[in-house]
């Protein structure tokens, strides 16, 4: 076991400090209340500005969020050009690097049994929920068979001062190891990371298969291991630059009525019932601040699931279409919706077997358009551009009914879905004139960008 090494950090604080460097980070001194009107300030500037708010009532700790709420901010999350994110996260499955155990954590400078949670400024964000929400917590657990680890997100409302509801989807992995727990008559021991690096958030973000360690894909993320360190009260091993940690039990044989919850939509859902979590201890840093992500429709909730889903998908695609481009999963279907796949020169066929490639995948997908290489699949108005020239609607769109759909998906009925696929490529002998662009040539766009930096030097054409 080593030292807590000085230099890089592994925390947000790295990231905070650019954002405000930059001028996109809010800094609030005025006291805000944790009961809707935190949620309406976070929702204010989601798309815009980071925010840290520094006077929570009812509590002793600042705290901040919007932090990845573009490509851009998860591009300096991984200290890559956006155009690298995705080819990052895709080799880091591929050379993952364990994590290493180190002593005298930061995130166990002060620690706590009692009001673990009611301590904590845990805001209640939207008018028809029932409680507050800790909403950017990192759930960190083993496998109770196996003792590989799972690292994941999942909401936890706060019921009282140790206990709280956990929603859970039945195939998550965080459901699947407390179901094998409960089967073994034991509560299911986890923990609750709070502010750990933007990149091992993005890490715990990816689709991997059960046993499949998030913890090892962030060391490649980082560039470094994953600083982490055993939980007070039990084996966990959590990142040791983190904010917060809680450390609990989940029971997944009680169930709790949950009510109507936000999703990804921005609309609410009710899921019925969650399952039981009991938490004995929150150990943090002497000066931690509370992570919040703002839940529903909004930039940061969006792209945490975007920019991974996006990856896998890439991942699988590759396997079967070797010509496949960029993958986006667009802010336009909330981050999880809708899938546009850049498939370079296409060969016949290749559109409709690359929607079958997703639907298989990733059952919250519902729309997948098939663009050209020369289409940016993120940008939205290239991508409906496409759509209007190249694609003619009686031949190129497939609607296909009675797909399993997830729980989550606003018109689910049964548990099924009809999903969309748009074939938006360019066909040979569409048009006599062809699919060029018109555009003067390039030696005088050449010619004028000189022309430019002469008059304006610091401007980028």
């Amino acid at each position: 076991m080593a030292d807590q090494p000085a230099g890089s950090d592994q925390s947000c604080r790295t990231i905070l400090r650019q954002l405000d460097a930059m001028g996109e980070l809010l800094i609030v001194e005025e006291e805000v209340d944790p009961v809707y009107d935190l949620s309406a300030l976070f929702s204010l500037t989601h798309d815009r500005l980071a925010v840290q708010a520094n006077h929570i009532t009812g509590s002793n700790f600042p705290v901040f969020g919007n932090i990845l709420s573009d490509l851009d901010r998860v591009a300096m999350a991984l200290n890559v050009p956006s155009a690298a994110i995705q080819s990052t996260l895709l080799e880091s499955v591929k050379r993952p690097v364990p994590p290493v155990v180190v002593s005298n954590a930061p995130v166990q400078q002060q620690s706590f049994s009692e009001d673990v949670l009611t301590r904590l400024p845990v805001p209640t964000f939207f008018s028809k929920e029932t409680g507050p929400y800790i909403s950017a917590g990192m759930m960190i657990a083993f496998d109770p068979e196996t003792g590989l680890g799972n690292a994941s997100y999942a909401r936890l409302k706060v019921l009282g001062a140790s206990e709280a509801l956990i929603g859970i989807a039945p195939n998550h992995h965080l459901a699947i190891m407390a179901r094998k727990a409960a089967a073994l008559g034991k509560p299911l021991p986890f923990a609750v990371v709070i502010g750990a690096h933007p990149a091992i958030q993005l890490a715990a973000c990816l689709y991997l298969g059960l046993g499949d360690d998030e913890m090892h894909c962030a060391g490649a993320l980082l560039g470094e291991p994953v600083r982490v360190t055993k939980c007070q009260s039990s084996d966990i091993m959590v990142p040791a630059d983190a904010e917060f940690v809680l450390e609990g039990f989940i029971h997944p044989d009680t169930p709790i009525v949950e009510g109507l919850v936000s999703e990804y939509h921005g609309m609410y859902e009710d899921y019925g019932t969650g399952v039981r979590a009991t938490f004995e201890r929150v150990t943090c840093r002497s000066d931690a601040m509370f992570q919040i992500i703002e839940p529903g429709y909004h930039a940061e909730h969006i792209y945490l699931g975007a920019v991974p889903i996006a990856a896998s998908l890439k991942a699988q695609l590759s396997r079967a279409i070797l010509n496949v481009g960029e993958v986006a999963v667009t802010a336009s279907g909330s981050g999880r919706n809708n899938v546009v796949v850049q498939i370079h020169k296409p060969r016949p066929g290749q559109a409709r077997r690359a929607m079958v490639i997703c639907w298989g995948a990733v059952s919250i997908i519902k729309n997948i358009t098939i663009v050209d290489g020369d289409v940016d699949p993120w940008d939205i108005a290239a991508v409906e551009l496409a759509k209007s020239t190249r694609m003619r609607a009686e031949r190129d769109i497939l609607i296909i009914t009675d797909l399993p759909a997830d729980r989550s998906e606003p018109q689910e009925d049964g548990g099924m879905v009809a999903k969309v696929g748009y074939d938006a490529t360019c066909r040979p002998g569409d048009r006599k004139e062809g699919f060029d662009k018109a555009l003067p040539p390039p030696e005088s766009y050449d010619r004028m960008r000189a022309l430019l930096a002469r008059i304006d030097p610091a401007a980028v054409f």
